[in-house]
């Protein structure tokens, strides 16, 4: 009971919060929020930076996947020739040998799941450090362009209906791509 107080208190402050701290820009005599939203889910598709980023990590996973490839290649062959000596050299050999290759395939498993872990893990810190940058984008485009709110659409939706017009995204690509691309030119 109290969580839900305390729950529908924050929700009323914030609500007040929010009318309160917004402007209304007078428009042909009627008063007007400026907001718009941006499509994050497209933002992300097609800001260049993002594309740079996931092709990195494309190229990063595919070359440490190579040695790991090698290595399970080796071992598929020691397997198919342990089968073949296993009826000639006897089932002690067979039993020490086949204990040998099940360790090795533990370990072999193991590389793979700690390889993904290590990329996952690396792309996610990059990433993060991506959307934060576009976010500080946002907010100083809506700042310098005066709108009281740009929202969010996308695969996280915080708006569920919006008219076109209001749709900022292509803006905010062309206006990121053109940054990404100017630092690029820098490096």
């Amino acid at each position: 009971m109290t969580k839900k107080f305390l729950v529908i208190i924050a929700i009323s402050i914030s609500l007040l919060a929010c009318e309160k701290a917004v402007e209304l820009k007078e428009t042909n005599g009627t008063k007007e929020l400026k907001t718009a939203y941006v499509d994050t889910s497209l933002l992300m598709k097609e800001y260049q930076e993002t594309k740079d980023v996931e092709a990195r990590f494309k190229v990063k996973s595919e070359n440490k996947g190579k040695q790991l490839e090698a290595q399970i290649s080796l071992f598929k062959n020691e397997v198919s020739n342990f089968q073949e000596k296993a009826k000639a050299n006897g089932q002690a050999w067979a039993e020490q040998k086949g204990a040998e290759l099940q360790r090795r395939e533990q370990q072999l498993g193991q590389a793979q799941q700690a390889l993904s872990q290590e990329l996952q893990q690396e792309s996610a810190v990059e990433m993060d450090s991506l959307i934060s940058g576009v976010k500080k984008f946002i907010k100083q485009y809506g700042k310098e362009k005066g709108y009281a709110y740009i929202y969010g659409t996308g695969d996280a939706a915080t708006v569920l209906y919006a008219q076109d017009k209001y749709d900022i995204t292509k803006d905010i690509i062309k206006l990121l791509n053109d940054k990404y691309n100017a630092s690029e030119k820098k490096k």
